[in-house]
Formats: structure tokens, C-alpha cells, sequence
């Protein structure tokens, strides 16, 4: 759908029910948010299915929007959420009852009814901001919660896939006279002594492969009970090894507390991330993807992500 095809859509349908991904970050939380407000602000009914994952951090943009899963709805729309296997554990009834998907990953897995798919925005929130101002909606609410969407998905501006469309996106929600500057000193400029401790033990066990181009960092579960580390504590850890001069490609290896391994992979222009989370059933972004490997030992897990690393530079090299 296009995104006027969208705003005519909403228009025309009420009684909205908004879906975000598991482990929810600023971009999925910040659409729902938006996207909950303008509906709001056009008369609809519209909630946001409650998410149980949502840190401290990004919890203040959406919880007055929250609804349980006993919702009057008549409309599902998801949005930022790519595949089936992102579908919080209370929203798994809706798999098949997504009425409209609004997202901008290559990886979209086309479970939507209808859906608004834009691979070109560096994040979902650029989508959400075209729709607002198609429907004329665009408050300084609505602006908020769509540029923490578009900055913490960007890094701040600094990942590879960050287009001057970003930049315009973004000075058009600064117009609106939003306290932007609280929003960076929160995101980006504020770590709790735990984040610091945390990060100082990652650095010193880092791992290095392939010439010293690949690094990896690893957060067991040992690590987070010791440091009793909270979701908020170790949001977007996969950042960090991105820094360290000379890799192209971080690997943030984190447990989970069932015994699972969440792989981020964050990557330069040798190594496409989609191609290979998708070789371990994960998809995202070609700079940056994630796949979850089970039922496998810190070794196995780390043999199988390499291997998928260059299984995934061959085949691009093969490629071209």
C-alpha cells in the first residue's frame, strides 16, 4: 500500500489494536506510541496491545496507550514486527489476524493482510511520520515518540543505512517543538554505574576472529545475574563492539535465561548481516540483523554464527 492508500485506510476503520516485536525497542515503541496518538487525536478508538518487555527507558512514550489482550478490537496493525517468530508470547493469537503491517525491514515476512513495507527508511518511524503527515496529525505527541523511533534506531544518525530523507524526517519533528534534547540526554548521552561496569567487562572479554575484523561480544547469564543487570541496563548492547577499530563485523552474543543464544550482528559493506541471521533463521537489515540459536553450548553457538559469517561473505563475493 501506498501511504496515502494507508491514511484512507485509517480514515475509514476504527477500533485499532497496535502490536509491537519482542524485546521492543525505541522504533517499535515509538510508532505504536505515534501511531496510537494520532488515531486518538482523530476520534478512534486505539490501544496498544501491552508489551512486558518494555524497559524503563522507552515505557513513559506508550504506557497510557496500553491495552490488554481482551481489547475490543476490530483492526490489528503491526508495527515495526517482521516476522511470525517476533510476536510477544500474548500476542500470538494475532499471527494470522494482522490487518495491516507497517514496517521497513528487507525481511518483512509479508504476514499482513495489507502492508506498507518500506526497505529504504533507516527506520519505521520515517514511515509512521509520512502516514502522520498525510493525515495531517502530526502534534508535537506525535512528534516525540517518532524522533526517539527514527534517533535510537539510527544510533543517532550513524549507521550506514541513515539517509538525508532521516535527516529531513528529523528536523521536520524538531519543528514541531518537541524537548528533543532531553530525549539524546536520555538515549544517548546517559549510562547507570551498572551499564558502566557492564561495559567495561565486555570490553575486556571480547573476542577476535578473521584478522581482527570480526569481534565478539558475550553476555552470559553468569554475567547478568552477578551484575543483576536489568532489560534497561543492557539495551542496545550490540553498539558496543561496532566501536573498536579495524572489525567490520560485531557480534553481540547474549543467554538467555533460557539457555538460548540472542545473536545481534551489526556489519560493514563485506559482510550482509540478512544473509547470514537467515541461514540461522533470523533476518533484519543488511547492516543489522539478529537470529536466536537453541539448544547449543557457548561454543556450538559461537561455531555456528562464525560459519554463517563466511558462508554469508562467500556467497556475496560469489555474488558479484
Amino acid at each position: 500500500m501506498t501511504i496515502k492508500e494507508v491514511a484512507e485506510y485509517l480514515r475509514t476503520h476504527d477500533n485499532y489494536l497496535i502490536l509491537t516485536h519482542r524485546r521492543p525497542d525505541g522504533d517499535t515503541i515509538g510508532c505504536a506510541a505515534a501511531l496510537g496518538t494520532m488515531l486518538r487525536q482523530m476520534g478512534k478508538n486505539a490501544g496498544v496491545l501491552y508489551n512486558r518487555e518494555t524497559t524503563e527507558h522507552f515505557a513513559p512514550y506508550i504506557e497510557e496507550l496500553w491495552v490488554a489482550d481482551d481489547f475490543g478490537y476490530e483492526t490489528v496493525v503491526s508495527v515495526d514486527l517482521a516476522a511470525l517468530s517476533l510476536f510477544p508470547d500474548n500476542a500470538e493469537q494475532f499471527k494470522t489476524k494482522v490487518d495491516l503491517a507497517i514496517d521497513h525491514h528487507p525481511s518483512y515476512e509479508h504476514f499482513g493482510k495489507l502492508d506498507c513495507v518500506h526497505p529504504e527508511c533507516a527506520a519505521c518511524g520515517e514511515v509512521i511520520y509520512e502516514i502522520a503527515v498525510e493525515l495531517g496529525q502530526l502534534t508535537g505527541a506525535v512528534a516525540l515518540p517518532l524522533y526517539v523511533a527514527v534517533s535510537t534506531d539510527t544510533g543517532c544518525f550513524v549507521y550506514s543505512n541513515v539517509t538525508a530523507n532521516t535527516h529531513r524526517v528529523a528536523a521536520a519533528l524538531l519543528e514541531t517543538g518537541i524537548d528533543y534534547k532531553a530525549a539524546n540526554k536520555l538515549h544517548f548521552r546517559t549510562k547507570s554505574k551498572k551499564r558502566i561496569e557492564l561495559e567495561g567487562e565486555l570490553l575486556r572479554t571480547m573476542e577476535f576472529y578473521d584478522e581482527n575484523r570480526i569481534v565478539i561480544v558475550v553476555l552470559p547469564q553468569e554475567l547478568q545475574q552477578r551484575l543483576a543487570l536489568t532489560e534497561a541496563d543492557m539495551e542496545d548492547i550490540s553498539a558496543l563492539g561496532g566501536v573498536v577499530e579495524g572489525t567490520d563485523c560485531s557480534i553481540t552474543m547474549k543467554e538467555t535465561k533460557g539457555g538460548a543464544w540472542k545473536i545481534s550482528l551489526r556489519t560493514g559493506a563485506r559482510v550482509n548481516a540478512t544473509r547470514a541471521c537467515a541461514m540461522l533463521g533470523g533476518g533484519g537489515h543488511r547492516a543489522a540483523s539478529g537470529c536466536v540459536i537453541e539448544h547449543a553450548t557457548f561454543s556450538d553457538a559461537r561455531r555456528m554464527i562464525l560459519n554463517a559469517v563466511e558462508k554469508a561473505v562467500q556467497e556475496e563475493n560469489n555474488a558479484h
